[in-house]
């Protein structure tokens, strides 16, 4: 069956739109509080402290549209160096959400580093319902994110 042009014209139209914002994908790729991902932590001291360290706008840098807070210049260098490496997973939105296939927002306390990747969660509980399991979790959560990071921010 062939639509005819007046019936084509409003999935042109549609298709052509979603096609001309990407800048309203990426902002929702990553997860922000007040304009800043994970609330203004620090990323690099995940891995070299082993906990949240609290950012300052001082040393920042941008990354797939948001903005990023580090605790020293050195932190922010090596995460412009590469940042895939210390950027938390799935956006820094809940992994465990993501691997039941929504977005939720996340707690800078609640992390979990396996195999060099960050992983953050909603909350405590989340976190330790993520952790009885971590690997079953992150297989989901791998397959499902290049859908989940397509819904819009919650």
């Amino acid at each position: 069956m062939m639509l005819s042009l007046p019936r084509l014209v409003p999935f042109v139209t549609a298709s052509l739109l979603a096609l001309s914002s990407p800048s309203t994908a990426l902002a929702d790729e990553i997860f922000v509080t007040n304009g800043v991902a994970i609330n203004g932590y620090d990323p690099v001291a995940y891995f070299t402290d082993q906990k949240p360290v609290k950012g300052v706008e001082e040393f920042s840098t941008s990354y797939k549209g948001a903005t990023f807070h580090f605790a020293s210049a050195a932190h922010r260098d090596a995460f412009a160096k590469n940042p895939a490496q210390y950027a938390p997973q799935y956006g820094g939105y809940c992994a465990f959400g993501t691997a039941r296939g929504y977005k939720a927002p996340t707690q800078p306390q609640t992390f979990t580093i396996v195999a060099g990747k960050l992983y953050l969660n909603y909350n405590d509980e989340v976190t330790q319902t993520w952790r009885s399991d971590t690997s079953g979790y992150i297989k989901l959560a791998d397959a499902n994110w290049n859908v989940v990071r397509t819904q819009p921010a919650p």
